[in-house]
């Protein structure tokens, strides 16, 4: 998988430690299509993502774009399981 420098600075913020709660959202989700997730929406803001088996559901946050610490760690860890790090 090739990433884009902007794709490759969002995976590296989202690894980054200690872990940054100023990644914006639109940023991971661009992340995860690259990544050639399956994502659909759900309920109110919550986000379905399927990516190599593995699938999630986040919350998209509102009314600001950045994600917090729990949902980066939370997309930190899908990353992994999803065979996806720096």
């Amino acid at each position: 998988m090739e990433l884009n420098g902007k794709h490759q600075a969002t995976l590296e913020a989202i690894f980054a430690t200690p872990v940054r709660a100023s990644i914006a959202w639109s940023d991971i989700e661009s992340l995860f299509r690259t990544c050639s997730a399956e994502i659909s929406e759900g309920n109110g803001s919550r986000v379905r993502v399927a990516l190599n088996g593995v699938r999630a559901v986040f919350h998209q946050p509102h009314p600001q774009k950045e994600t917090d610490k729990g949902a980066v760690k939370s997309v930190r860890r899908f990353l992994t399981e999803s065979g996806i790090e720096p």
